[in-house]
């Protein structure tokens, strides 16, 4: 997170606002088509992680294997559209200056093989994740970040145009890591040896449930880079620079908790394969509890004193940045609540109905976006038209779930959302009186930020876990002390 949010701050510098405009809405092209990629990643991580829960071994090496064949197909269909539709797009509707186009051609060029490798991948990151080898998934994500710190200080070194350095030096570093995985999977899974198998019924049975997952994926590939192009037409590449400092932070803090809900997604697939619907409900609770409140525990400070975290952070804050970013971290708040509510339809493979709705309902995201646009309605009205979205959606979730797990909405809303709603309102209190009560200066900031870092700690160790999660916290914190004393 560190790392992501330092080479942020130098690769804005070093390439211009304008120039991380254009890399970011351009790659965002590609990143449309990857709503069919997506979908299957879906998929593949319900079938991998379910034949696990079920204890089929046989069936798994089917799965990984078909899966492999049906990512190499997507593949090919990723470039088919970057190079004729994506290349349409991008030379007869992008606000792209003259000059940047030929640079602007090379970073489209990069970001369909960095695709294609991604999609390759997919089936790979499922199995370790199914396999739930989090220490291998972790030192390879820090390998990751540690490469991405290297570009940094290529970019700088290098004097040829630095968006197309940049871009291939991106698309090296994707190609290294899926060799990564590919290769601990080779030798620690059985299954992720490619056969050659053909199985009509699996092969039509996980396309089913792409299909209707790519339409929930769809939607959020639209409200996403469908927004990011929106705001470049209408406003130009300086307010998709903007739209994508808020995007690295809000990824930054949104991976840490991603990372975390990642160990628990697979359990709450397996407990449903095995029919332990109790304990799933109980995983889904804490999923969601525990990931608002680490989540929470990262945005609060930012959430207080963004101007001053983006001031000292970058040397050049695009317009309209803070705006983006404060709302953009409470749909994400909001989002991940939302998680253990849409591994669960996974798990049940019955996701048509759940697709549907919850697609339709995102997929207005961006035509009411254009509207409020055409009526003269500020950049930051679109994460609005966002948050209000997302929030229906997760009321159609819950309603669409309770029947397919046997889940009562009442008990959705005592167990997590009362209870994050209580730990939010009192954590904001104490720091909100010191922000008003003190200047806008270094001491504030750190202050704030340590205030908003005990607040939140204290009153979700005292209100938002129940007394056998607190019990669990101060026996393994006992533990760790006693250790330590023994060193």
């Amino acid at each position: 997170m560190l790392i992501t949010l330092y080479t942020s701050r130098i690769v804005l510098n070093t390439l211009g606002v304008t120039d991380y405009g254009i890399y970011n809405v351009v790659g965002g092209v590609v990143a449309m088509f990857g709503f069919i990629n997506g979908s299957m990643s879906s998929a593949t991580q319900r079938y991998i992680t379910f034949a696990l829960g079920a204890g089929n071994r046989s069936n798994l090496q089917k799965v990984f294997s078909i899966a492999l064949q049906i990512h190499a197909l997507i593949s090919v269909l990723i470039v088919i559209l970057g190079e004729t539709v994506g290349l349409w797009f991008m030379y007869t509707q992008m606000q792209i200056p003259a000059d940047r186009m030929d640079a602007a051609f090379w970073v489209l060029q990069c970001s369909i093989a960095s695709t294609v490798i991604m999609i390759i991948s997919v089936p790979y990151n499922a199995d370790i994740v199914a396999h739930e080898k989090m220490s291998a998934f972790a030192y390879i994500s820090i390998l990751e970040a540690v490469l991405k710190l290297s570009i940094v200080y290529m970019l700088v070194v290098f004097s040829y145009d630095k968006l197309i350095v940049y871009a291939f030096l991106v698309l090296a570093v994707q190609l290294l890591i899926c060799l990564c995985y590919s290769r601990y999977c080779y030798r620690h899974f059985e299954e992720s040896k490619y056969h050659h198998v053909w199985d009509k019924s699996l092969f039509k049975e996980m396309t089913g449930f792409a299909g209707w997952s790519m339409f929930g994926n769809l939607s959020a590939v639209l409200y996403s880079q469908g927004l990011n192009m929106l705001l470049n037409v209408f406003f130009g590449p300086v307010v998709n620079a903007a739209r994508a400092v808020a995007v690295q932070v809000q990824s930054a803090i949104q991976q840490f908790v991603s990372n975390f809900q990642m160990a628990l997604n697979p359990q709450i697939t397996k407990t449903y394969a095995k029919g332990e619907m109790h304990e799933m409900h109980k995983l889904m609770f804490r999923s969601a509890r525990f990931s608002f409140y680490l989540l929470f525990l990262l945005s609060l400070p930012i959430l207080f004193e963004t101007d001053f975290i983006l001031t000292i952070w970058l040397k050049t804050v695009p317009e309209n940045t803070v705006g983006f970013l404060r709302i953009m971290i409470c749909t994400s708040l909001l989002y991940t609540i939302a998680n253990p509510m849409i591994i669960a339809n996974q798990a049940t493979g019955k996701v048509k109905k759940y697709q549907a709705v919850c697609g339709t309902i995102l997929l207005m995201i961006l035509p009411i976006s254009y509207v409020c646009l055409l009526l003269g309605c500020p950049a930051y009205t679109v994460f609005i038209v966002h948050f209000i979205m997302e929030a229906s959606a997760q009321a159609a979730r819950m309603i669409m779930l309770r029947p397919l797990i046997g889940i009562r909405i009442k008990d959705y809303l005592i167990h997590i959302y009362l209870k994050v709603s209580v730990v939010a309102i009192l954590s904001v209190i104490l720091p909100f009186l010191v922000y008003e009560s003190m200047d806008a200066t270094v001491l504030r900031f750190f202050t704030v930020c340590a205030v908003c870092v005990l607040s939140v700690g204290l009153v979700a160790y005292t209100v938002g876990l129940s007394s056998n999660e607190r019990a669990f916290i101060h026996a393994k914190a006992v533990g760790i002390y006693n250790k330590f004393l023994q060193k």
